[in-house]
């Protein structure tokens, strides 16, 4: 399985947005375009997924800007995710019994069950806290993993 470049560039959206979450301080897009050298234009897309999902909300205005609606502790990276990829079956037939006639006999099937259960699980166990904490271990020199 391969993560779009929409899973990437808005895990990255929203990780900034969390490391301002204590401030308060809502973000300007162009920011957060410039810190991660990804477009201001993709960035609005996304900005429109991740609004859309409850996740964020975007305050107009001089001191306008996007802020996370929840605390970074509340948002699975699993939620993040499904949000900007939809389905992550592995397959058609994981979530689909009628894709195919072979689901009964097909051991492979069994497989793609098993890698999409524990791939949700890696992701359901990942806050964007943890990620945060990721990153501020990045750039105090720190090199720190838990997943």
């Amino acid at each position: 399985m391969k993560l779009s470049t929409r899973s990437r560039f808005g895990l990255r959206f929203l990780l900034e947005l969390g490391l301002n979450y204590v401030k308060r301080k809502p973000v300007y897009l162009r920011e957060i375009s410039q810190r991660e050298e990804i477009s201001e234009k993709y960035l609005s897309q996304l900005a429109l997924l991740l609004k859309s999902a409850g996740l964020i909300s975007s305050i107009r205005g001089v001191h306008g800007g996007y802020i996370l609606n929840k605390e970074p502790r509340e948002i699975r990276l699993l939620e993040i995710i499904q949000t900007l990829e939809g389905d992550l079956s592995l397959v058609p037939c994981v979530n689909d019994s009628t894709y195919c006639q072979r689901v009964a006999i097909c051991a492979t099937r069994e497989v793609w069950l098993k890698m999409g259960k524990a791939f949700k699980e890696a992701l359901g166990s990942l806050t964007l806290q943890d990620l945060m904490a990721i990153q501020e271990g990045k750039l105090q020199g720190n090199v720190y993993y838990q997943i």
